[in-house]
């Protein structure tokens, strides 16, 4: 059991039965009376996301996640498979439990998956993926002096802002966690 206090973003606990990662964590202490901790938490196993109000001092169970090395390999539908590196497994997530990340897989992509009891229950990415872009605006020459962004579509069907100087066919490198253009590749 860890207390409250503790939960931070990225913490898995269970709670009333269910699995939640930390998504965003607040402490409010009023001027009178006890602190109250807020968390925006989304369930491992639906994909919903919730918001919940604890007093500070309560506590929740923390647990414990496997993970393991795996490639993806494809999708059918919302079902995504991917082989365990290791045992040549083949665990299966739905597109609602993986949500954002799926706009950023790519086959014989390597990343985490993360397990409970066994189950699949949800994926970790590498912080940066390269991407080629597949559609854009072509970019006029004395624009970027305002430092210009404009949209590109990648590979996966991933729309982000990039500077003007970025073509269809580049390779690009785009953060995970933002879904922002980091560099051309």
């Amino acid at each position: 059991m860890i207390g409250v206090q503790d939960l931070r973003k990225g913490v898995t606990f269970e709670f009333e039965g269910n699995i939640y990662r930390v998504l965003q964590y607040e402490h409010i202490k009023t001027g009178r009376g006890g602190a109250t901790i807020r968390i925006k938490a989304r369930d491992l196993r639906s994909g919903a996301t919730i918001d919940r109000t604890f007093p500070s001092g309560n506590r929740v169970q923390d647990i414990r996640l496997d993970h393991a090395t795996v490639q993806y390999l494809y999708h059918e539908d919302d079902m995504y498979t991917f082989m365990d590196l290791e045992t040549y497994d083949q665990p299966m997530l739905t597109a609602d439990v993986l949500g954002d990340a799926v706009n950023f897989l790519k086959p014989e992509m390597t990343l985490e998956v993360v397990s409970y009891e066994g189950k699949p229950i949800d994926i970790e990415l590498p912080t940066t993926v390269d991407m080629e872009v597949t559609y854009t605006e072509p970019g006029f020459a004395g624009d970027t002096a305002t430092g210009a962004t404009k949209t590109a579509e990648l590979e996966t069907g991933l729309k982000v802002q990039v500077p003007l100087f970025v073509n269809v066919g580049d390779m690009i490198r785009v953060d995970t966690r933002s879904s922002a253009y980091v560099t051309r590749v």
